[in-house]
């Protein structure tokens, strides 16, 4: 297969053989040098030099070098738009895209401890009895999103869309949040509510996962309509855990209505307030741009597609 012309005008220099073009989709899928290089299995210094000499075949600049990564030039994206087809069905065709021998190799597979845990885990126990094998790496989005750019894992369940072209992102589920206490926490608290807003919680322990209240500010700006102005009275980093004193008297807090149904529906917990329009938040599953080398990728990212829409 001959490999497009970067530029298509006439009086450009050689075409560039495809091993430059190769490292260029992988810098310009990854967003930096180093995550290309772990992908490709060279030295970071090789793909320094590609990028280079690709550059000086093309006549253009193809990424912006920033203090972490790169970004790609307009010229980049327009290269990206016309190769990154042809390459990956050769690649598939010659035996470089999925292979049967690679049926075997773990999905690593990151995102939210509590998402994980109660939606995503079991979504995929039919594909393990199968032979799938997973990693599974707990952690914020962001962090998490960074080490997908750099290969570190295969599917990334991200509370935000991520930003730039690096990286392909489809909407996996909506979760609602729901202001809840326990029913004796709660009693009086939903008609003050009503009557005196969100001034009938002061005095009542919040409890949080982050010590900058995120979900919290979120449902205060959202259902009331002004800032939150208090502190958490207790704050750890699984909303598990919250749970778990929210549903023992401690005090209120706001959870994913997925992670607090059960006790919803046995009434261990109840909804301090039941607006019209309550706060959603889009959760996305992510994935580096192009045919992933292990089929096994594209089972799972099927099945918790599949899965996310009955959640």
């Amino acid at each position: 297969m001959r490999p497009p012309d970067p530029l298509g005008a006439a009086g450009t220099p050689a075409q560039p053989d495809l091993n430059l073009l190769r490292t260029f989709l992988a810098v310009y899928r990854s967003g930096s040098f180093t995550a290309a290089a772990q992908i490709l299995g060279l030295s970071q210094p090789t793909v320094t030099t590609q990028i280079r000499s690709l550059e000086r075949q093309t006549r253009r600049e193809l990424f912006e070098r920033l203090p972490r990564g790169v970004a790609p030039t307009a010229v980049a994206d327009e290269l990206a738009a016309r190769i990154a087809g042809p390459l990956d069905a050769l690649a598939e065709a010659t035996g470089h895209g999925p292979r049967e021998e690679t049926r075997a190799e773990p999905v690593h597979l990151a995102g939210p401890a509590e998402l994980l845990s109660t939606r995503a885990l079991p979504a995929l126990a039919p594909l393990v009895t199968e032979g799938v094998r997973l990693r599974v790496t707990t952690g914020l989005t962001e962090p998490l999103l960074d080490e997908l750019r750099a290969g570190r894992h295969d599917l990334v369940i991200a509370t935000t869309r991520p930003r730039g072209r690096t990286l392909s992102a489809v909407p996996l589920t909506d979760e609602e949040f729901v202001l809840v206490a326990a029913p004796g926490r709660a009693a009086g608290i939903s008609e003050r509510l009503a009557a005196e807003g969100p001034a009938a919680l002061h005095g009542v322990p919040l409890i949080t996962y982050a010590e900058d209240l995120p979900i919290v500010r979120r449902y205060w700006r959202h259902v009331f309509g002004r800032r939150l102005n208090c502190r958490a009275a207790v704050s750890v980093p699984d909303l598990r855990a919250v749970l778990a004193l929210v549903t023992a008297g401690a005090g209120y807090s706001v959870l994913p209505r997925y992670l607090c149904a059960g006790e919803l529906a046995c009434g261990a917990l109840v909804p301090l307030c039941a607006p019209e329009d309550p706060p959603i938040n889009t959760g996305y599953l992510v994935q580096r741009p192009g045919t992933p080398g292990n089929p096994h990728v594209t089972l799972v990212r099927d099945r918790l597609l599949e899965a996310g829409r009955t959640w």
